[in-house]
């Protein structure tokens, strides 16, 4: 049972003129040396402890822990954390307001009030319905792209939108108002909480990787599983490690002509190299002056590609701008500055700094950032522009890798010839069919973005084209993007060269690409042209922006239209021209690239306060098609078996009282074995539902037409879909495959090779436990719960990897799979294992018998006997799996919980 909160005597009133602000629990009247020194992170993560601590489910000792944090943070200590709110991306609220209307549905069969099911937190659902680009050169793309989205997913913002009315406590953003993570910085982030008198910072946790970008306005925020952010929901406190903190000293300033997108993945780079997944990281020193909110914003979007929990921005002057600048009330504004310096939690660079302890340093002067791209494959491979030409004829020799084609020399000046609609064209390898500003890391960045303008108004003045085949779009993040670019009177260039404004969302950076022309796909499937799309996103794993796309490439939005005018990234920028213009005459970069004053003189005038109020003003309004949708009443949901969007999933069907108890593995055969780097967009459904897959079959087999199949994404509330979408990526390297790329695998007792989800279904049919064998940093990129789900609905029990991405690691404990990693030094390959054998392991049935992080003996079936770490961190997540996964440990808790 809760107690009272120990701190009590530390709640003090902070004043304002006339009158008060609120209470507030006062880090500095705890007299404690070692605040002082904390890193600004960790004292928000401080602050939640001693404000939430009851002595039941935070305790004083968990506090101290935080207080002592430059000692216990390397003995990865174990604390809760209640963050201020929760951030639900559609995609990733749409299981999760399935899986609490599932929970209502459990908790009265199981005699419990169902209406104890509500976000206990502040839940923000932002319906950023991921724009399928099937309309991208036309004037009227943005509003044919909603009438097709509406067209397709009427089922689901249905669903949503019933969800807003039957739980108490949930915001819902309604489609067509921008990207969750924009809208998040610009609308919904609150800075400090001001609840019922009571002040706090805001914090929150978030079912995308890259909710992260909410760290550059000094909100401690970053991405969770939706599995881990339904139990945040329903008040359960999140088990984490103490982390450390990497301090990141940064001085100078960017020179000309270098962007911000320059600047991070240079940064991504850096961190990469430096290693800190499972940390935060703090950006501090002179330089921060120079960088804008939005540049702090778009380096902490990328912390999952540099593997960080966070990259955080300490709030100062400058976040306090951008809070006037994005029409937040000067009494609120006030409020925010006078809470966190009261706190010690604001940095006033005019002041004295006090230096801060952090667990490793790094540092990086602004002036040594040059112009960079980064790929062809994974975000952190970046390649200085000046490098690139060099640099991709490398990735065509090198064998097949993150940085090689293995394309013979013979074949790499091929040419393949085509007829597009009627003109003779031709494509070669490097050639870009593909560019795309498109959501994320840059929208949120007015000069990056209108940089982008400036490089295609001189472009259009000189009269530089686009290739009419390329598929080009832009999709801003907010509205607010499109009033400032109109303001600028800098649009219509964009447009001129084929960058329409396409919708407000997630497009190409998640495979939303939509379909390249069909002459185009033909010339390159028939000729095996390495095509390649450059794209100001920041996620290019393999088969994620297009299939057909072998080589993606992220780059600022100026950088992508310059590629899109080049046609190619086979190209050297400083001595080959870009183009040739009207009166044809050489155009070179250097004659298309803005200066930094002219695009900060365009940044000024065009970019102002009016233009964010009337935006949110009216995204609370909705939309004409948002409002007419017609919903069912009632809090508890009328499943249509029907559905292939909406499906009651299985998770609570056989769910009593007790808990199950911890189970182990008899006899498992492999289910797959892989090596490096699987991603979540190997693992998870993610992007077109394929023609060919078991997900299609099962949508015809139920009346659907192939048109209509739209995405994984937008059927990630149907289970039924997205088990049979689990590890479907057409990229897929399964080494049980002997080095065949694609979506199958072998089933042991036939040698049949078939599906990996028909494989996985007998398995399950003939009673067999089944296991995955990987190497390191299994689970990378985006924080997919359905990465988790969908194995466990394929019935594996177990992962054995060198390593686990941290998010996919949590996911895998609140599904109830077992996480396990070799020990070090040793893998799958130096343990003679090749997925061929069947394995055993044997747990306690008593989960007071397993410890967090203990040693675990596997044992196969031809004899081989090795030894790994169970990676349950936490005594909590000990809990979850004892309950058969976190739901059930909530839907238990709620139940037995009698205030």
């Amino acid at each position: 049972m809760a107690n009272e909160n120990p701190f009590k005597s530390i709640l003090k009133t902070l004043e304002k003129p006339g009158g008060e602000f609120g209470k507030y629990y006062s880090l500095p009247a705890l007299n404690d040396p070692r605040i002082d020194r904390l890193p600004y992170s960790i004292k928000i993560l401080l602050e939640s402890a001693i404000r939430n601590c009851d002595e039941f489910q935070v305790k004083s000792k968990d506090v101290e822990k935080i207080i002592d944090w430059e000692n216990t943070s390397p003995k990865l200590v174990e604390i809760p954390f209640k963050p201020a709110r929760v951030l639900l991306q559609d995609f990733t609220g749409v299981p999760a307001v399935v899986d609490l209307a599932c929970m209502r549905d459990a908790m009265s069969n199981l005699g419990g009030d169902s209406n104890k099911i509500n976000p206990l937190v502040p839940v923000d659902l932002v319906i950023d319905h991921s724009v399928q680009v099937d309309v991208s050169r036309s004037e009227n793309a943005v509003q044919a792209n909603m009438e097709f989205e509406f067209h397709r997913n009427k089922e689901r913002f249905a669903f949503l939108k019933w969800g807003s009315n039957a739980f108490q406590n949930m915001l819902v953003v309604p489609p067509g108002s921008g990207i969750v993570h924009q809208v998040n910085l610009e609308y919904l982030g609150r800075v400090v909480f001001n609840t019922n008198g009571l002040l706090y910072p805001d914090s929150v946790v978030g079912t995308d990787s890259h909710t992260t970008m909410i760290d550059g306005l000094g909100v401690a925020g970053w991405g969770v599983g939706g599995i881990e952010a339904e139990a945040a929901m329903l008040g359960q406190p999140m088990s984490m490690v103490l982390p450390g903190v990497v301090g990141f000293k940064l001085s100078g300033k960017l020179r000309d002509g270098v962007t911000a997108t320059d600047l991070v993945l240079t940064v991504t780079q850096m961190l990469r190299k430096h290693g800190v997944v499972g940390k935060f990281v703090e950006f501090y020193g002179e330089g921060m002056s120079e960088l804008s909110l939005a540049d702090r914003a778009t380096i902490a979007n990328m912390s999952p590609e540099y593997g960080a929990t966070m990259g955080f921005f300490p709030v100062d002057h400058v976040t306090l701008q951008y809070l006037k600048l994005t029409g937040r009330s000067d009494g609120t504004v006030s409020m925010i500055e006078s809470y966190l310096r009261a706190n010690k939690m604001f940095v006033d660079y005019s002041e004295p700094q006090i230096d801060r302890v952090y667990s490793s340093y790094i540092a990086l002067n602004l002036r040594d950032v040059e112009p960079c791209i980064s790929g062809p494959k994974r975000p952190h491979d970046r390649v200085p522009l000046r490098e690139m030409k060099a640099d991709w004829h490398a990735c065509l020799d090198n064998k097949v890798g993150f940085k090689g084609f293995a394309i013979p020399k013979e074949s790499q000046s091929k040419v393949a010839e085509f007829n597009f609609h009627g003109t003779p064209a031709q494509l070669r390898h490097g050639d870009v069919v593909i560019a795309a500003i498109t959501s994320c890391t840059n929208t949120s960045n007015p000069s990056v973005m209108l940089g982008s303008a400036l490089v295609a108004k001189k472009a259009c003045e000189l009269g530089l084209e686009v290739k009419p085949w390329i598929k080009t779009s832009l999709a801003p993040g907010s509205g607010v993007v499109t009033k400032y670019m109109e303001k600028s009177g800098l649009q219509k260039y964009l447009n001129q060269l084929g960058f329409h404004i396409v919708g407000y969302g997630c497009t190409t950076c998640i495979g939303n690409s939509g379909d390249i022309d069909e002459a185009v796909a033909s010339a390159i499937t028939e000729n095996d042209v390495v095509a390649a799309a450059v794209l100001s996103g920041n996620r290019n794993f393999e088969g994620r922006v297009h299939p057909l796309t072998r080589a993606n490439y992220l780059a600022s939005p100026p950088l992508v239209v310059a590629y899109a005018l080049a046609g190619t990234v086979d190209i050297d920028f400083e001595t080959e021209p870009i183009g040739v213009g009207k009166d044809g005459k050489k155009i070179f970069f250097r004659d298309i690239w803005p200066s930094n004053d002219e695009v900060a003189q365009v940044v000024h005038s065009s970019v102002l306060p009016d233009m964010f109020k009337a935006t949110y003003q009216a995204i609370t309004k909705g939309n004409p098609m948002w409002n007419q949708l017609s919903i069912p009443s009632g809090t508890l949901y009328d499943w249509d078996p029907k559905s292939t969007y909406i499906h009651e999933p299985p998770y609570f069907k056989s769910m009593t009282m007790s808990p199950p108890g911890p189970h182990g593995v008899k006899d498992a055969y492999c289910l797959l074995n892989f090596g490096d780097s699987i991603t979540t967009d190997h693992i998870s459904p993610a992007g077109s539902i394929h023609k060919d897959s078991p997900a299609a079959r099962y949508l015809m087999e139920r009346g659907v037409d192939r048109r209509d199949f739209n995405s994984y994404g937008s059927r990630r509330g149907n289970d039924d879909v997205m088990a049979r979408g689990t590890f479907a990526n057409i990229r897929i390297v399964n080494k049980l495959l002997g080095g065949e790329v694609g979506p199958k695998t072998i089933h042991f007792p036939t040698r049949e090779k078939l599906s990996v989800f028909d494989v996985a279904m007998r398995y399950k049919s003939e009673g067999h436990d089944t296991v995955i064998l990987a190497g390191a940093e299994y689970g990378s990129g985006s924080s997919r719960d359905w990465a988790a789900k969908g194995p466990m609905l394929l019935g594996v029990k177990a992962v054995m990897a060198k390593s686990f991405e941290r998010i996919h690691r949590s996911n895998l404990v609140g599904m109830g799979i077992i996480p396990l990693c070799f020990k070090s030094g040793e893998d799958a390959e130096t343990l003679g294992l090749t997925g061929h054998e069947r394995y055993s392991l044997d747990l306690p049935s008593n989960v007071s018998e397993i410890r967090p992080g203990q040693d675990v003996t596997v044992v196969t079936d031809n004899g081989k006997q090795f030894t790994c770490t169970l990676r349950y961190d936490t005594e909590v997540e000990l809990a979850y799996f004892d309950h058969g996964g976190i739901l059930q440990y909530a839907i238990r808790n709620l139940i037995h919980t009698k205030h």
